[in-house]
């Protein structure tokens, strides 16, 4: 206990004293993209503590409460701050709850595609050869295809296969597959290119003097130290996976309605955007602009500061 008790503040000073934390606050932006990313992020996650009603509680709407404007409005309720939509629903705490639906969809399509991309491109990179030319022209054909499109085809095939009940009930796991197997090339070509490089050197070479497997070295010496670049990649592509996932619901072929995100609220609220009940949309679609604009930018601020050329 003594001896780990020192090393955690040891291990904090270290970071205060990173480049990467003097980057990071030297950047007016940064800090502002990672205030606005912390809030969507944390409102997301604590919605069924801080969310000021419960929107998917059937017995808790009122439908003479739909359509209540913002609270600001003259015929606004301070209930529903952000006022309310066709059901009845809390358009804020909605955004929160759909707001979680996003998210878990966008993190877990980056980690399928993570983990798909980084290990076609370990063993293309590292074992060369054949398997690096199979791989890499999958990769080639795969990029020819829009991820919506590719989601889109998917979408059709488990509709065609699957009786609608089913359907439903695994809609969530398919948007994610969609989006995840859509975007694995991008993490396979940076791998491979870093791959190429690392295993030439002599910590590689000793490696594999000593008798390591090619599984090992490629997991234990070579991955470590290309896990830089995507990191990099992942930051910059839950944005697009939680725009993708906006646009999938918008079209009507993402996750159902007792699961709604922020694309489907979108879509509920473009019904009435036009007659006057502007909020129920507009406020959805600024809560998916501020989190897409948030992590794109922290991505690119880490792409600059992880780039040796650059410091």
């Amino acid at each position: 206990m003594s001896a780990t008790a020192p090393a955690r503040p040891n291990a904090i000073r270290r970071a205060l004293d990173s480049d990467l934390w003097y980057s990071f606050t030297r950047s007016p932006v940064t800090v502002a993209s990672a205030i606005v990313a912390l809030i969507c992020v944390g409102g997301a996650v604590l919605a069924p503590w801080i969310a000021p009603h419960n929107p998917f509680d059937l017995a808790s709407l009122q439908l003479m409460d739909a359509f209540k404007p913002p609270a600001w409005e003259a015929e606004g309720d301070p209930t529903y701050l952000l006022g309310t939509d066709d059901q009845g629903r809390d358009v804020l705490s909605a955004i929160m709850y759909g707001a979680r639906v996003s998210l878990l969809v966008g993190f877990c399509a980056v980690l399928l595609s993570v983990s798909i991309g980084i290990t076609a491109g370990l063993a293309a990179g590292y074992i060369g050869g054949t398997v690096d030319a199979v791989l890499m022209r999958i990769a080639d054909i795969k990029l020819t295809f829009p991820t919506i499109l590719i989601a889109l085809l998917i979408d059709g095939v488990v509709r065609a296969a699957l009786p609608r009940e089913v359907h439903d009930q695994i809609a969530l796991y398919v948007v994610i597959f969609a989006i995840g197997i859509s975007n694995w090339p991008s993490f396979a070509r940076t791998v491979r290119g870093s791959a190429m490089v690392e295993r030439n050197k002599e910590y590689v070479q000793a490696a594999r003097v000593i008798g390591l497997s090619r599984a090992r070295i490629m997991v234990t010496h070579v991955l470590p130290n290309v896990l830089g670049p995507v990191l990099v990649i992942a930051t910059l592509n839950l944005g697009f996976a939680v725009l993708a996932e906006a646009t999938l619901s918008f079209l009507g072929v993402g996750v159902p309605p007792t699961q709604p995100s922020l694309g489907t609220l979108i879509r509920i609220g473009n019904d009435f955007l036009f007659s006057g009940e502007w909020w129920i949309t507009i406020f959805p679609g600024i809560a998916l602009i501020l989190l897409v604009l948030s992590v794109n930018l922290l991505g690119d601020w880490l792409r600059d500061a992880l780039n040796p050329k650059l410091r």
